[in-house]
């Protein structure tokens, strides 16, 4: 049995949770983080230096980083799925939208979500928010023209690429005060993803 530290209404949480019913796996999940405390307890951090969230057990090995999270039980749990591709030019390239998530689209995403759904609308530098949401919808624009001519990111069928950088969208397409350009391939696309049981389950859920 797979054990999951973190808080549901994490987006990184999220991408595990989704992860696992993608693969049919069963799991305990502990809350953690924010409201819930426990990461910053010795315990914790025995198995997460971070501090952070998720944190997976599968027995003896524990894994921290949800991107390698979700890498791993692909690899380990689904080596006959399209999940994870092995042809290398399609995980290379499935890989690289993971990295991307990481190094350009959470930075320049998160003090949008923070500031328009976790302070509130007193607090808000509104200024500020206007900025970056516009930062973050040029990033939007490059989904937008990759996906011209595709089913999905990379390849032909669902991958830990949908999988990550849908759980971002949904952050983007459920925040009612941004005014969003149309962006159709990006629409199309994410209507399609949101059929999917695991992200009606783990990520559709209202954003706190």
């Amino acid at each position: 049995m797979l054990t999951i530290w973190g808080r549901a209404n994490s987006v990184n949480v999220q991408k595990v949770l989704w992860c696992c019913e993608e693969l049919g796996l069963a799991y305990d999940r502990i809350d953690a983080g924010l409201n819930f405390g426990r990461n910053d307890e010795p315990e914790y951090l025995a198995m997460n230096p971070m501090g952070r969230v998720p944190t997976l057990v599968d027995g003896d090995f524990v894994l921290w980083e949800s991107n390698s999270i979700i890498r791993y039980l692909a690899m380990q749990y689904g080596p006959a799925s399209t999940l994870y591709p092995g042809e290398p030019k399609v995980r290379a390239s499935a890989d690289r939208w993971l990295d991307w998530t990481l190094s350009t689209l959470q930075p320049a995403e998160r003090p949008v979500f923070w500031g328009y759904v976790r302070t509130s609308p007193a607090d808000r530098d509104v200024a500020q928010l206007a900025a970056a949401a516009s930062g973050v919808e040029k990033l939007w624009r490059v989904i937008d023209a990759h996906l011209k001519g595709r089913t999905y990111l990379e390849g032909s069928t669902f991958t830990l690429a949908d999988l990550v950088i849908a759980a971002y969208a949904r952050r983007w397409f459920g925040i009612a005060e941004l005014a969003r350009p149309a962006l159709p391939e990006l629409e199309r696309w994410y209507v399609g993803i949101t059929q999917r049981t695991g992200f009606q389950r783990y990520v559709a859920p209202a954003l706190t």
